[in-house]
């Protein structure tokens, strides 16, 4: 049995760790989103809802594994891509998440919360354990960091959303181009060339 590779290495990589339908059909958890095909395809409107979704849940919750299952549920609503939502989640990862944290609480202090930054960015410079960061959000910082959030991932959802349109309709017309222009040469090669 030969082993289909795409164009590119993500692509290859993604395919390699994806679950199979079939794989997710079999388990009771997650046979209803399985069985829901559109949820699974790469098409013009899934994959920016997709994106969408997973920048949305990736940067508000930031808590691992919660962002994928919140991510794959808002994605059967909005009928987004599961695995492009599941894939942007990971934007936020321990080396980002401390700039995502002094982001939203500089946004949160911009719009008349308060949230000491200065603390952030010492316990960012001293690899602070999760107990002090716990500690920290659950001080007056907490309604700063969470309003930081909320406008931070709805912006970054609606520019992805946004990028990732163009950048389909990008990779569309590219291919038809290409697919014309390998019409063209064949009926050309067949036919010969038409003088006008």
């Amino acid at each position: 049995m030969s082993k289909t590779r795409s164009k590119t290495f993500l692509a290859d990589l993604i395919r390699k760790n994806m679950p199979t339908r079939d794989q997710l059909e079999s388990n009771r958890w997650t046979r209803g989103l399985a069985m829901r095909h559109e949820l699974w395809r790469f098409t013009r409107r899934s994959v920016p809802r997709g994106v969408a979704v997973g920048l949305l849940v990736g940067i508000f919750a930031l808590i691992p594994g919660i962002q994928i299952i919140g991510a794959a549920l808002m994605c059967v609503p909005g009928r987004g891509n599961i695995p492009i939502a599941a894939a942007m989640t990971f934007l936020s990862n321990p080396a980002t998440t401390p700039l995502i944290l002094i982001g939203s609480a500089f946004i949160g202090n911009a719009m008349g919360f308060h949230a000491n930054v200065s603390t952030v960015q010492e316990m960012v410079a001293r690899s602070a354990p999760a107990g002090d960061w716990v500690s920290w959000f659950l001080s007056d910082a907490a309604p700063a960091v969470l309003v930081g959030l909320a406008v931070m991932s709805v912006v970054a959802a609606a520019i992805g959303y946004l990028v990732s349109s163009w950048v389909w309709r990008v990779m569309v017309a590219r291919k038809r181009k290409r697919r014309l222009k390998r019409i063209v040469e064949h009926s050309e090669e067949r036919f010969g060339t038409v003088e006008g």
